[in-house]
């Protein structure tokens, strides 16, 4: 590597460094050419790492013997390089997941903003605002396997690894705030329900089969996690993109010796954003990896993915005051009633040196608390403090707690021993407590040990749950009522393609009777869509409430952002490419990716004239992306260039799926009249030819942008301002991007009119 490569590695590494990195680094190799050599696992240099130990005979036995021309004879097994090679290859997979095996992670940090939190907790990660505490962030779907895709409709695991000076703190959450059931005895159930049929394996990666609409059909309790995931939040834009739960009902305990029962929420800075239905389906097949794709790119762009870290909290002397039970996982506590209380933000800045060893082998559990930070009576949260350090022992071993990427940066010692891929060396003579020489002394809550709160209990021993958790329908009515129009027009369509999945009429037919429980219009709507029994009258009544931070509408960011968003500029010989540099270098400035897609990987020569060498470089061709994997569409102008793009089918298609899926397009002079003359996008008010074509007006209706010139003249007056009734080109295209979609445009009906 060169003294310049060297530098910038070690100012990179430096820059996104924290105490986990650092302590990785101890099992990090970094090989270069030549070296270091190969050797076997015990360190024995290999001569031969192509050819197993073997008799190689002659074909006569007076005949000599050449090695490299001689009779192949049995291979031998005291061969231990050729044994060792194949056995470790034999075992490189360890058993997925069973749930959430999907997945990707990062490196990053957390940080504390403020000190709201020291009235609740003495948790020194939740409190002291001069740590940063390292953070390792895996983001998963739940039904499919290692090898399904990344955008199919699912809950997002958002699982957290703390790495505090107290310990590993783990927040094992979705991107969804309740779950599926109450109980975690369930667990097993809902499992088997929404994972592939036992007697065809089929389907992959998604949730519209019979089994799973079998059971939330008669498991009520599943009522609300439904409307969530058949919503737009079953589809997300980008885990950057999606909203993170701790979904389970923790303790936080302050100095006093006070508790108080705790949610825990991250939020985008980004927004909380969504693909649509459409595009999620062929992203599937177009680019399987597409999440886990965006996370890299926008990570080593700089384009840091953050979060704000907030807390809801509720006092033990009011647990009791609300009509839902605060330890039912199939609920959300009101902001209303609980408002949230940011404490600090989350930062991802590093991509993984090796995917297996820290993607695939870090693990979580619940059960992973540190002083300050404690359990509650959450019937799911009991059970999955059980289930998830059992999972992680069949998955890695006993000791998979050694492993480097879950091995905490505090220091460790107790008396366990021995086991399956034991790590740790202990020098002395016992391994017990109490013992002679004082070693291993457990720690007193005064000096930092994990102290339980004590807690007075009463009642009986009994399978049952209490009466709070017997309520299904108030929140799922809730967060109906809480949705957009287009959201509701989602939901309805989802949830309508699902069931239209299911060729059992007993399942499709019984959920329409939950939907009546949860809205009228809404079981109607479905009804009709899969043939199921239209209701006459609603199941029960519609308690009309609404609850802030239930639409993806309410986290807009406060400032307009195209930060990380991907823009892809159709371009071909004659293309005006001094204008799309102008357009470029705004868009770019607000840290937005473009792409040049052309007819070839090549240079594409630009309009005569303007002097760009041997032209200016593709990034990819028509037929190697799709809309669907960008934001927004730009054309720019030059009469040869367009010509030759209405030409081609495939671009036409290009924009007229983007259009179908509310996306922000953007054309200028003869790029106009693309649109016009050859996607011709219905009911579009666009810069018309009776305009001075020499005029750079702009012209924005349902998120399409057109204008007659932009030239440098326009781009030195359009300083880029992201905001609503802007003058300039870039920054007009540039708030139409910010705004993620356009669904007037949809909830209008102009996309029905367009094939896509």
């Amino acid at each position: 590597m060169s003294s310049i490569g060297q530098s910038v590695e070690k100012a990179f590494t430096t820059m996104t460094s924290t105490k986990k990195v650092v302590d990785l680094q101890r099992d990090i190799q970094k090989p270069q050419a030549g070296q270091p050599r190969l050797t076997t696992d015990h360190g024995v240099k290999v001569a031969d790492t192509d050819n197993w130990l073997k008799i190689i005979g002659s074909e006569t036995e007076t005949q000599p013997i050449e090695p490299k021309s001689g009779k192949n004879g049995p291979s031998l097994l005291e061969d231990q390089i050729g044994r060792e090679k194949i056995h470790r290859f034999d075992h490189e997979r360890i058993p997925e997941r069973v749930v959430h095996a999907r997945g990707t992670g990062a490196h990053g940090y957390f940080t504390v903003s403020s000190d709201r939190a020291s009235k609740y907790t003495f948790a020194p990660v939740l409190t002291d605002s001069s740590r940063t505490t390292p953070v390792f962030v895996r983001f998963s779907t739940v039904q499919g396997s290692r090898g399904s895709a990344d955008t199919v409709r699912d809950v997002r695991g958002f699982a957290v690894k703390f790495y505090t000076e107290e310990g590993n703190w783990d927040i094992v959450g979705n991107d969804i705030p309740v779950f599926f059931i109450q109980d975690a005895i369930k667990f097993p159930d809902f499992v088997h329900a929404v994972k592939p049929e036992p007697h065809n394996d089929v389907p992959q990666g998604q949730s519209a089969h019979n089994n799973f609409w079998d059971f939330v059909g008669l498991q009520p309790e599943s009522a609300h996690m439904v409307m969530w995931v058949m919503s737009d939040r079953g589809v997300p834009r980008s885990f950057r993109m999606m909203q993170g739960f701790g979904v389970n009902t923790f303790t936080l305990q302050n100095a006093a010796g006070q508790r108080h029962f705790v949610k825990f929420h991250f939020i985008p800075e980004l927004g909380v954003h969504s693909l649509l239905w459409d595009e999620a389906l062929k992203i599937n097949g177009q680019d399987p990896d597409f999440h886990r794709k965006d996370l890299s790119e926008a990570i080593e762009s700089g384009a840091y993915p953050k979060w704000k870290f907030a807390i809801q909290t509720i006092p033990e002397s009011r647990e009791h005051e609300f009509e839902f039970d605060i330890l039912d996982a199939t609920k959300v506590w009101p902001q209303e009633s609980v408002p949230l209380e940011e404490i600090g933000e989350l930062v991802l800045n590093r991509v993984v040196d090796e995917f297996f060893p820290e993607t695939e082998q870090v693990a979580f559990c619940t059960s992973h608390v540190v002083p300050g930070i404690g359990f509650s009576d959450d019937p799911l949260l009991q059970g999955r403090n059980f289930s998830y350090f059992d999972t992680q022992i069949s998955r890695l071993g006993v000791n998979w707690e050694e492993l480097p990427i879950n091995r905490p940066i505090c220091p460790v010692f107790n008396h366990n021993r021995d086991g399956k891929s034991r790590h740790r060396i202990v020098k002395s003579e016992v391994n017990y407590w109490p013992n002679r020489k004082d070693i291993g002394r457990p720690v007193t809550g005064e000096e930092g040990g994990y102290v339980e709160h004590a807690q007075y209990l009463q009642g009986i021993k009994k399978r049952a749950r209490g009466i709070k958790f017997q309520e299904h329908f108030d929140q799922a009515q809730l967060f109906y009522n809480s949705l957009s129009a287009y959201e509701r027009a989602h939901l309805v369509s989802a949830i309508g393609f699902e069931l239209s999945h299911c060729e059992d009429p007993v399942v499709y037919k019984s959920y329409i009777d939950v939907l009546n429980n949860i809205h009228f219009d809404l079981a109607k709507a479905v009804a009709v869509k899969v043939n199921g029994e239209v209701p006459t009258k609603p199941g029960r009544e519609n308690n009309g409430k609404k609850s802030k931070g239930l639409s993806q509408l309410d986290f807009l960011p406060k400032e307009p952002t195209i930060v990380s968003r991907r823009i892809a500029i159709l371009i071909s010989d004659g293309f005006n490419a001094v204008e799309m540099q102008a357009v470029r270098a705004a868009l770019t400035s607000a840290k937005a990716v473009c792409y040049l897609i052309g007819p070839r990987r090549n240079y594409i020569r630009p309009m005569a004239g303007q002097d760009f060498g041997p032209g200016v470089f593709a990034d990819h061709h028509f037929d190697s992306q799709r809309s669907t994997l960008f934001d927004a569409i730009y054309i720019p102008s030059g009469e040869e260039h367009v010509k030759t793009l209405g030409k081609n089918g495939r671009v036409v298609h290009w924009v007229r799926e983007a259009f179908g899926h509310c996306k922000a397009i953007a054309a200028v002079g003869e790029g106009v009249g693309f649109l016009r003359d050859d996607v011709r996008l219905p009911g579009i008010d666009l810069f018309a030819p009776s305009r001075d074509q020499d005029s750079d007006e702009v012209v924005t209706s349902y998120g399409v942008v057109t204008t007659g010139k932009y030239s440098i003249s326009s781009a030195v007056t359009d300083v880029l301002n992201i905001a609503p009734d802007t003058r300039g080109f870039a920054s007009n295209f540039a708030f139409q991007i910010s705004q993620h979609r356009c669904y007037e445009r949809e909830m209008d009906g102009l996309t029905e009119q367009v094939a896509f």
